[in-house]
């Protein structure tokens, strides 16, 4: 994903033992931006009877610091994912040579 121009948002679903049911490319954006909604995101996990999910995007300038609307939509993915019974595990931002994982540094 490193290598893409634009931004990309996948969604791995995963069973009830933390074992991938299936990644999807959701939503494919602009070079800095990608329009992310909880209810696509969800939908699939629902179709595949999915206990959890992680979301992955990458940012094209490398840098892997969360925008804001990284933040807001996190927030939100997590908070409608208690809702509907599905656990968002991390939200993990691909960049040229390294990640950034929201689990690991507690958001």
């Amino acid at each position: 994903m490193s290598d893409k121009l634009q931004e990309h948002f996948y969604c791995v679903y995963l069973d009830t033992k933390n074992k991938i049911i299936k990644d999807k490319l959701l939503f494919i954006g602009t070079i800095n931006q990608s329009l992310v909604h909880p209810r696509e995101v969800f939908k699939e996990a629902y179709l595949l009877s999915a206990s959890s999910i992680i979301c992955v995007h990458n940012h094209p300038s490398g840098n892997v610091n969360p925008s804001n609307n990284d933040i807001v939509i996190t927030k939100q993915l997590r908070e409608v994912g208690l809702l509907l019974g599905i656990n968002v595990l991390d939200h993990i931002i691909i960049g040229k040579d390294k990640y950034y994982s929201f689990n690991d540094n507690g958001i």
